[in-house]
C-alpha cells in the first residue's frame, strides 16, 4: 500500500486543528498538527513533511514569517497559507514569500482538498529536483535535467556558455518542456547562485495587479496599500529574475519593463524615486514572440532586449531516445514517494511510449508513469496500465486521407498494419490467438508480420 502523505497543519484555534486533522486523515492523509510557527519548525525539522497549512495571524511568529523560514530550511516543502483576513494583499504576500496557494477563511472542505490537489502536481514538480541529481551522467549535464541525447546535450552546452553573464536570457519551448528547470540551472551555475532566484508566472496574476508585483508599491498607493512593498526586482537584487510567461504581459508594462532592462532602475506604485536594481533577467515563452511582434501583440525592442542569448527546450518528441531514461527515474521516483515496488517497464508498455507524440511532453510522462505505478496490478508496468489514448492505434484511414493519399492499395496496407500491432498487442504477442482476431491463417499472418517489419 502506498505511504500515506504527510501534512502538518499549524493554527492556534484548536477547533481549526480538529477540524482539519479530522478531515484530512478522512481523506487519507497522515496528519500531524501545531499550535505556534515555533511548534511546527520544530516538527518539521524532525518528521518527514509533504505539506504545510499554516495560518496567516498567530501570536509570536506569523504565518508568513513561519512560510518563508520553511521555505529556506525545506525548499522542496509545499506550503499553502490559511486567513480569516483575506484579502488580495495578504494573498500576494503569502505567494510572494513561497506558499503555492491561499484558502480564505471560513473555508469549506472542498476548498482545503482543492487546494491539496493541485499542491500534490506541484510538489512532484519541485521534488524533480532531487531526484534528477542522481542520474546526471556527464560533465555538461545538470542537475535539474536528465537526458543523453543530442537536443537536451545541447541545452546543457548552452547553459554551461551563457551562465557566468549578466545578460538576458530568451527560454523558448513547449509547455512542459522544463523551461524554469533551464532557468534555475543558469541561476545556479552563475556567480549570482547565492543571491535570490525569483520566479513569477506573468499570466497568472490579473493585469491590474502585475504592476504592483513586479515593481512593488508604496503606502496609500491604492486602496488596499496598507503598506509599503517590494516588488520582485527588489526581490531578486543581487540574482536571477524568471519571468515565466513573458508574451502575458500587457503593452503597458511591457514599456516599464523595457526601461527596467535598460536604465536598471524601478520605481514603486506611490512612488517619487527610482531605485537602482542588479537583477539578472531570464524569460520564457510558449508563445514565437518573434512572431507575436510582427502581429503587433508583443513590443519589438523589448523582444530584442530579451533575446539577446536564446535557449530552445526541446520537445519530448525530438528527444526520444532520453524517454527510456526518464521513464526508468520516474519509476523509481514514485516507488521511493509512494512505497510501491514496481521493478520495470514490459517491453510492449514501453513501446506504446515510445511511439507516442508526447503533446505534453516531460509533464504529460511524468503524469502518466505516476498513474500507472499506481494503477499497475503486479510489479511490471503492463500495457493494460497505459491510459487508452495510447494503447488505441490512431484511425488511421484518417491519417492516410489528410496527407492526401487516394491510393486504395496504399491505404489497405496502413490499415492492415494497424490492426495487426492491435491484435498483438491483445494477446501480448501470442501469435496464434492475433490470428484467430484477425480471422486469418497464422502462417498468413507471420508473412505480414514480415512483411511489415513487425518482428
Amino acid at each position: 500500500m502506498p505511504s500515506a502523505r504527510q501534512i502538518l497543519v499549524v493554527d492556534d484555534e484548536e477547533n481549526i486543528r480538529l477540524f482539519l486533522h479530522t478531515m484530512l486523515e478522512k481523506k487519507g492523509y497522515a496528519v500531524r498538527t501545531a499550535a505556534s510557527a515555533e511548534q511546527a519548525l520544530s516538527m518539521a525539522a524532525d518528521n518527514p513533511i509533504d505539506f504545510v497549512l499554516a495560518d496567516v495571524k498567530m501570536p509570536g511568529m506569523s504565518g508568513i514569517d513561519l512560510c518563508r523560514e520553511l521555505r529556506t530550511r525545506h525548499p522542496l516543502l509545499t506550503v499553502i497559507m490559511m486567513s480569516a483576513y483575506g484579502s488580495v494583499e495578504l494573498a500576494l504576500e503569502a505567494v510572494r514569500v513561497g506558499a503555492y496557494d491561499y484558502v480564505a477563511k471560513p473555508f469549506k472542505q472542498d476548498e482545503v482538498l482543492f487546494a491539496l490537489a493541485k499542491a500534490e502536481e506541484h510538489e512532484r514538480l519541485l521534488r524533480e529536483n532531487r531526484a534528477l541529481k542522481a542520474a546526471a551522467g556527464s560533465d555538461t549535464e545538470v542537475p535539474e535535467l536528465l537526458g543523453k541525447s543530442a537536443a537536451i546535450q545541447r541545452v546543457f552546452r548552452l547553459i554551461g556558455k551563457v551562465a557566468d553573464y549578466r545578460t538576458t536570457v530568451l527560454i523558448q519551448g513547449e509547455s512542459g518542456t522544463g523551461k524554469e528547470l533551464v532557468a534555475r540551472a543558469l541561476h545556479r551555475k552563475s556567480p549570482r547562485r547565492d543571491k535570490p532566484f525569483v520566479a513569477i508566472n506573468c499570466g497568472a496574476i490579473p493585469d491590474t495587479l502585475m504592476e504592483s508585483e513586479m515593481f512593488g508599491h508604496k503606502r496609500g498607493a491604492f486602496t488596499d496599500a496598507h503598506a509599503d512593498k517590494p516588488g520582485i526586482f527588489q526581490e531578486a537584487n543581487g540574482g536571477s529574475l524568471f519571468l515565466d510567461e513573458i508574451g502575458e504581459l500587457t503593452m503597458p508594462l511591457q514599456v516599464k519593463l523595457l526601461r527596467v532592462l535598460q536604465e536598471s532602475v524601478v520605481r514603486p506604485l506611490g512612488g517619487n524615486k527610482d531605485m537602482t536594481v542588479d537583477v539578472r533577467v531570464i524569460a520564457a515563452s510558449v508563445r514565437d514572440l518573434a512572431k507575436e511582434v510582427s502581429e503587433g501583440r508583443f513590443r519589438e525592442d523589448l523582444y530584442y532586449r530579451l533575446n539577446v542569448l536564446q535557449i530552445v527546450v526541446p520537445p519530448l518528441r525530438e528527444r526520444v531516445e532520453d524517454i527510456s531514461l526518464l521513464i526508468d527515474h520516474f519509476i523509481a521516483r514514485n516507488n521511493d514517494r509512494l512505497g510501491t515496488h514496481i521493478r520495470g517497464i514490459d517491453a510492449r508498455a514501453k513501446k506504446l511510449l515510445l511511439d507516442y507524440a508526447w503533446p505534453g511532453n516531460v509533464r504529460e510522462l511524468e503524469n502518466l508513469i505516476e498513474r500507472a505505478v499506481v494503477l499497475a496490478e503486479g510489479d511490471m508496468l503492463m500495457p493494460e496500465d497505459i491510459p487508452d489514448r495510447l494503447r488505441e492505434p490512431e484511425d488511421t484511414l484518417d491519417s492516410v486521407l489528410s496527407g492526401g493519399e487516394l491510393s486504395i492499395k496504399k491505404a489497405s496496407r496502413a490499415i492492415e498494419e494497424a490492426l495487426i500491432k492491435k491484435a498483438l498487442e491483445k494477446t501480448r504477442g501470442n501469435r496464434t490467438a492475433a490470428a484467430r482476431l484477425l480471422e486469418i491463417s497464422h502462417r498468413a499472418l507471420l508473412y505480414k508480420i514480415k512483411d511489415y517489419g513487425l518482428s
